[in-house]
């Protein structure tokens, strides 16, 4: 018998295992394997809100539509990744243009890619911050949605990491 090479019937089946879709290898810090594993193994709940077929008017009221659409799960819309996605607490008025106010929840996709114009969860020299991600082909810069706050040019002497891609705010009004 031969080594290597394709053989009918070797290695993982593909999409039949717990999650039933196709797998994909991340690398991940030794201290958070356990945390992980803990979350995935979660039963998480569904809630189903009755989600109105007709929109609300901003502008002048309407007669009201009480015809129910559909059943919206608030996990299924905002969350596309759930392996991927994880949330954090903003801090602080920087991204005000942006509607990130201090104490908003962030909902942030690991999986995406944090490319020129997306807002992003970064740890910059260990701290966190959310900011929009600038990217030239010779520079990489951090940018403030608020004047008050100036643009972090990124530099040899910055340790950046970026956790992920910012894809919805919640926040009260």
């Amino acid at each position: 018998m031969g080594h290597g090479g394709v053989r009918t019937g070797a290695g993982r089946p593909s999409g039949k295992g717990k999650f039933k879709e196709v797998t994909k290898t991340v690398r991940l810090p030794v201290s958070r394997i356990t945390e992980v594993m803990a979350y995935l193994e979660q039963e998480r709940p569904t809630y189903k809100i009755p989600l109105y077929a007709c929109a609300v008017k901003a502008g002048f009221p309407s007669p009201a539509d009480d015809h129910i659409d559909i059943s919206l799960d608030l996990n299924e819309h905002l969350i596309k990744h759930p392996a991927a996605t994880f949330f954090v607490r903003a801090s602080g008025d920087s991204m005000l243009n942006a509607g990130i106010h201090s104490g908003d929840i962030l909902i942030v996709d690991r999986s995406l890619d944090a490319t020129h114009g997306k807002i992003v969860i970064v740890a910059l020299n260990g701290e966190l911050t959310v900011k929009r991600l600038w990217k030239s082909s010779t520079q990489t810069k951090l940018i403030a949605e608020n004047a008050d706050f100036p643009a972090i040019t990124i530099t040899d002497e910055h340790t950046m990491v970026i956790w992920g891609v910012v894809t919805n705010v919640i926040h009260q009004l």
